[in-house]
């Protein structure tokens, strides 16, 4: 079962333009997603990155840079070598070769002004691992992702995702109790439904993914 795209902003403090000349092209160098960094609440739930989230799509995947997420837009990509993507002890590193249009120069005039801060980041989660906390918000921790882009944006998009923060959990790959006990995907229905409706809720959630 596979959940839809969700969206992740982080404003960060070292988005920077690099100029390689007066007539190269400018990089445009930050990060998309901080690790081990407790985001805010994401609707019932917060959630942290953790290191090798991205260890495995960086070698399959052909990402894309894009405009507020925009697909007419493309500021990068890395099978051009126009996007380069790496983890390091932070995060996720991106940097930019952004291209000669009047769209791009306009972005990289905004970031440099500072009106455009933010970094985003488009993904499919691979493994994911859910806590429950008494009296706080479910922690979801993300093991691996798959990433489609990155984008500087206007606009934060903390969470973006047709399906709620209770069947993103019921979808998960492992949800620990506050013991820290392991709550089997095949624990009972709950009570007034039977076994079939219970089965019957599953299979319509895995349908909407």
């Amino acid at each position: 079962m596979k959940p839809k795209t969700e969206k992740r902003t982080y404003v960060v403090d070292n988005l920077e333009i690099r100029a390689n000349g007066e007539d190269e092209a400018r990089t445009l160098v930050g990060y998309a997603a901080l690790f081990d960094s407790l985001s805010q609440d994401l609707g019932g739930f917060v959630e942290i990155i953790r290191p090798g989230a991205f260890t495995k799509t960086l070698q399959e995947s052909d990402v894309r840079a894009l405009k507020n997420h925009n697909s007419d837009y493309v500021l990068g990509r890395k099978s051009s070598g126009t996007l380069r993507l790496e983890e390091d002890a932070r995060g996720l590193r991106v940097e930019i070769d952004t291209p000669k249009a009047q769209w791009a120069n306009d972005l990289v005039e905004s970031i440099e002004r500072g009106d455009v801060k933010e970094m985003s980041f488009q993904f499919r989660k691979v493994i994911d691992r859910w806590t429950e906390r008494e009296g706080q918000p479910d922690l979801r921790e993300l093991i691996e992702v798959r990433l489609f882009e990155v984008s500087p944006v206007t606009w934060p998009a903390y969470t973006d995702t047709e399906i709620s923060a209770r069947e993103l959990r019921e979808l998960s790959n492992e949800v620990i109790d506050e013991q820290g006990n392991k709550i089997s995907d095949e624990e009972p229905p709950p009570a007034g439904h039977s076994l079939n409706d219970h089965n019957k809720r599953r299979l319509q959630l895995a349908e909407r993914l």
